[in-house]
């Protein structure tokens, strides 16, 4: 077997790959959401972005198959990674936005419903199995990190594709499971924040706090929750932004890597759900518009900063070893 230092750049694409669908995917819903104040123009930016995101995925895909052909261990030692592993979730999450994103652009056509419930199957899959690795007494506090919400977003997510399609029921079953394992996962966190402090590299990650309570608020609205329901989620997304924002001189310590497009999603995110209670709240229209800007900002940065990271080979490499030290 190739060592890791020698190994070509394909062994190392990683599940963190999908992760950029998610950003695309999520800015895609953003501008969507846009739509009542910037007309056509902003439903024209949507479906670019739903594009880009759509060929990240295939791309990533099909490389994806390739490199589990000629570098089976290289998956196998994704897997079983204490960090990456929780990346898998970024494939049937992103397939979940993709579909969220037609029904958004297209209407709720009935060709979707098909890679929906595969994503959603996928889903059911990848949650079972991080959680059983919860519970399997192997679980050590370098690998509680917030790259562990992935499964769970995913989860809040389905409603947004799921209620247009006409699957209610299926909507409130997911909803309730991420909602279920939002805050668990928040107590681990806090508790692991304690006893061993993340390390610099992963810092980008803390972002993705804000992620379950704007999900989860989109998907309440979605599900008929009424107006204060998701300005309760609101509150919440908009702390953990500022704590996220807090860990900013850290994240400006490291250099570009894969884990900076942790900030992606959940930024977007939060641009979706200022959006969308802009209509009952109506002052929320320009914070919602400065957040979509400051989102699409962030997201071509990172996907330029990407290219040249490939082009400069420093992506698609052996990533360096995180220094934990426990607290005292």
């Amino acid at each position: 077997m190739q060592h890791a230092e020698h190994a070509p750049p394909l062994a190392h694409l990683g599940p963190q790959w999908f992760v950029p669908v998610m950003g695309w995917g999520g800015l895609a819903l953003a501008w969507h959401r846009a739509s009542d104040w910037l007309g056509q123009t902003a439903d024209a930016v949507a479906t670019v972005c739903a594009i880009l995101a759509a060929a990240i995925f295939v791309t990533v895909l099909l490389a994806s198959l390739v490199r589990w052909r000629r570098h089976p261990s290289a998956l196998a030692q994704d897997l079983q990674h204490p960090v990456r592993h929780a990346f898998a979730a970024a494939l049937p999450v992103g397939l979940i936005l993709l579909s969220t994103n037609a029904v958004a652009l297209l209407g709720p056509q009935p060709w979707i419903v098909l890679p929906w419930l595969i994503g959603v199957l996928l889903q059911t899959i990848v949650l079972t199995w991080v959680v059983a690795r919860w519970l399997s007494g192997a679980k050590q506090w370098p690998g509680v990190t917030p790259v562990l919400y992935i499964p769970v977003v995913g989860n809040v997510l389905v409603p947004l594709a799921g209620v247009p399609l006409d699957w209610p029921m299926l909507s409130w079953f997911f909803f309730g499971i991420g909602i279920f394992f939002w805050p668990v996962l928040t107590a681990l966190l806090l508790v692991r924040q304690i006893l061993q402090p993340m390390p610099d590299r992963l810092q980008p990650s803390w972002f993705i706090l804000i992620a379950p309570p704007a999900v989860g608020a989109l998907s309440a609205a979605t599900l008929g929750a009424p107006p204060p329901v998701a300005m309760a989620g609101l509150g919440i997304a908009a702390l953990c932004a500022a704590v996220a924002v807090s860990r900013a001189p850290s994240i400006l310590r490291q250099p570009f890597a894969m884990p900076f497009w942790a900030m992606s999603f959940p930024v977007t995110a939060l641009a979706a759900l200022l959006l969308r209670l802009a209509g009952p709240v109506p002052p929320l229209s320009v914070m919602g518009i400065a957040m979509l800007a400051l989102a699409s900002v962030l997201i071509v940065w990172l996907t330029l900063a990407t290219l040249r990271g490939l082009r400069a080979g420093t992506l698609l490499a052996p990533e360096p070893v995180a220094q934990v030290v426990a607290a005292h």
